[in-house]
């Protein structure tokens, strides 16, 4: 029987995944478990979700040739834009379908986490769209780094809540979500914004992200005649825009997958969020993966430049792909991934996020032969990081 590296029918990528979760939200979580397959195969949703995507969101992203990138690296190098998307990053790919999962399960407020900010913009977004109240927990330290995509929230009607526990980062403001869900069972929908939590939010996050490798499929055939690249790169924190980047490839390997995560200043130098490299099994925020986590089991706090990449988790399926060894997992630190931020912008006129300069971090970090054909998700632009790339370029 051919290897499958999809979740399987109990909600487990190999030993990771599950749902672990308080008993409060049981019923919150078995109401999805039971719905979200029937309503993403519906006609009705399937409908609504490619409309909006394609008239709302902007879709498809272009995959593009990126000659000069593609001489330095040595390969032929595409991008997949999803920093052309509505809001500038691949997250509206997953709020437009889950805001309609909310809706057609008769939810009316929506809560939301967020670290750079992309999430929050496009959970604020559809929320405008559907006219529902939207309240976005925010790590302090993110609210200060990422204010450009505050003030969009705020534009667009959400309430963001600044998050003052722990180190004021992603960790965090997931934790208030997660409280927040738990008083307001009911009538709130926790609209999660990367392939983490309990089941099925890790496998519904990536079918909805799908979207972007199903493009790469036919866009590919379009420019190279066949329908698969030989390498396919991404960057992971939680892990969506890699998850959907690789949705319609993972059991084809012909495709090669690598994972770029944030080394920070260092994998050992006690300032990274490498999580691959770093975690050990254990459970964080429903699901069982790899935890950044000290020898009493405690939550180590992550660093990273990125406020989208320092997450202590990492999502059951990346952790699944690396100890399968499908997935080559690279730490990128904040210094590389900031020189290919400014390299991208200076070859090709694309100011990338910094998320995404992590994955184009990794290119240095691969041997490629002259034929290969390398496909790397931008999943977000830079506007939100404009202050961090001036400061950085200043200090050198």
């Amino acid at each position: 029987m051919k290897k499958t590296y999809q979740i399987d029918e109990n909600g487990y990528y190999g030993k990771f995944g599950g749902a672990y979760i308080p008993e409060i939200l049981h019923r919150c979580v078995a109401d999805l478990q039971a719905a979200y397959l029937t309503i993403l195969g519906s006609e009705p949703f399937k409908t609504e979700y490619r409309r909006l995507l394609r008239d709302y969101a902007g879709r498809p992203s272009p995959l593009y040739h990126a000659v000069r990138l593609s001489a330095k690296t040595g390969c032929k190098v595409y991008l997949k834009r999803e920093d052309l998307n509505h809001t500038g990053a691949h997250k509206i790919n997953n709020t437009i379908g889950q805001i309609l999962l909310a809706r057609t399960m008769g939810k009316t407020r929506i809560i939301a986490e967020t670290g750079a900010g992309q999430h929050g913009v496009a959970t604020a977004t559809v929320c405008a769209l559907m006219d529902m109240p939207c309240v976005v927990y925010m790590g302090k330290t993110d609210v200060e780094r990422q204010q450009p995509n505050v003030q969009r929230m705020q534009m667009l009607g959400a309430t963001v809540v600044p998050i003052t526990s722990g180190n004021m980062t992603l960790k965090d403001a997931t934790n208030e979500a997660i409280r927040d869900w738990c008083c307001h069972p009911s009538d709130t929908f926790y609209i999660i914004g990367s392939t983490v939590g309990p089941h099925p939010y890790p496998d519904m996050v990536a079918r909805l992200q799908s979207v972007i490798s199903e493009e790469i499929k036919w866009q590919m055939l379009e420019k190279e005649g066949r329908d698969y690249p030989d390498y396919l790169i991404a960057c992971v924190g939680g892990g969506s825009n890699a998850a959907g980047t690789i949705y319609h490839y993972v059991n084809d390997e012909r495709v090669k997958i690598v994972l770029a995560e944030a080394g920070g200043k260092g994998v050992h130098s006690g300032m990274s969020a490498a999580t691959i490299q770093l975690g050990r099994e254990g459970i964080i925020h429903g699901a069982r993966t790899l935890v950044m986590q000290n020898a009493d089991g405690q939550i180590e706090e992550p660093y990273s430049i990125s406020a989208g990449l320092d997450y202590p988790g990492i999502g059951p399926v990346h952790a699944y792909l690396a100890e399968e060894k499908r997935a080559t997992v690279l730490a990128v630190d904040d210094d590389d991934a900031l020189e290919a931020a400014f390299e991208l912008t200076r070859l090709e006129g694309i100011i990338p996020a910094l998320e995404s300069a992590h994955a184009l971090g990794a290119l240095k970090k691969v041997r490629f032969a002259p034929s290969d054909v390398v496909v790397l998700t931008v999943s977000g632009r830079g506007d939100k990081d404009m202050d961090t790339y001036i400061k950085w370029k200043k200090e050198i």
